[in-house]
């Protein structure tokens, strides 16, 4: 299957609500390598990188967020695969 990357900006109440932590979990379960860290503006900017279909789901996942967020915007950018193993938190 297709290997992508994506470069994620969620905005909303995204920090504080254990976005990352949560998103990690996720990016594991569906076999996602990348990272996830907040912003200083109060988003949180996530790379995301493997399967499209996994990436896809992540990206879906990354729209709702977990149950205390509330995202706003999702600003998405794709970009070239660079490889990456496993999802940390920053």
């Amino acid at each position: 299957m297709a290997q992508v990357r994506r470069r994620l900006i969620v905005r909303g109440r995204v920090q504080g609500v254990f976005y990352r932590a949560s998103c990690a979990r996720e990016a594991q379960r569906l076999g996602v390598a990348g990272w996830a860290r907040n912003r200083p503006d109060g988003s949180v900017e996530v790379v995301a990188e493997g399967d499209a279909a996994a990436v896809d789901q992540l990206t879906a996942w990354c729209r709702r967020g977990p149950s205390r967020a509330q995202v706003d915007d999702v600003e998405v950018v794709d970009e070239p695969v660079a490889g990456g193993r496993g999802f940390t938190v920053r």
